[in-house]
């Protein structure tokens, strides 16, 4: 048997939703059942039909939940101002959540082969963007030039490359050499137009 859910998921629809992600990322969508998700929540099964009435609707929440978790832990919204902080939060939530990560990716990959995730997908990608948007504003890095849309596309990467088992190493010198060209850009920004 699984280890049941961790502390601190909460109870009732929280914690059905915390265990459809450890499923799907430990099992794969094939392996998402009520009664898989009833067990790692420590519930009657009948109880995820209850909440969600289909399997599709389990799968949106919790890729809506995920994603709301996700930026929330990770302080996108809130970047750190200094590289060592945006490195250390970055790394952090990676190590400690892999479960939120992989779910996210297997959804994305699934979308490929369901279309009626696209939408649910497109929500994700749009909510880690205009969270990261927000957090390159405060340092003064404007959304509209594409630049949270590069720098999201870059870390998503790198947390793909990470969760996959490459270099960790390497993933964090990327993540600190992202943070110097965001960093280089702001303080570029800030500087007052030179006229020859």
């Amino acid at each position: 048997m699984e280890d049941r859910v961790s502390p601190g998921y909460g109870t009732g629809r929280e914690a059905l939703l915390a265990a459809t992600v450890h499923v799907v990322a430990r099992k794969g969508l094939r392996g998402l059942t009520y009664r898989a998700v009833a067990e790692i929540a420590g519930v009657n099964n009948s109880l995820v039909a209850h909440h969600f009435g289909s399997r599709d609707a389990l799968i949106e929440a919790a890729l809506e939940w995920s994603v709301s978790r996700s930026i929330g832990l990770s302080g996108l919204e809130n970047l750190p101002t200094n590289e060592d902080d945006f490195c250390r939060s970055l790394m952090a939530l990676i190590r400690e959540n892999p479960d939120l990560q992989t779910f996210q990716y297997e959804m994305i990959l699934e979308a490929r082969r369901r279309p009626e995730l696209a939408g649910a997908v497109r929500r994700l990608y749009e909510s880690y963007i205009s969270a990261l948007s927000a957090g390159l504003s405060r340092l003064g890095i404007s959304s509209d030039s594409g630049a949270a849309q590069a720098a999201f596309a870059a870390l998503d990467g790198l947390v793909l490359q990470l969760i996959a088992g490459v270099d960790e190493e390497g993933v964090e010198r990327a993540i600190r050499y992202l943070w110097t060209i965001l960093a280089g850009s702001a303080e570029a920004r800030s500087l007052p137009n030179l006229k020859a």
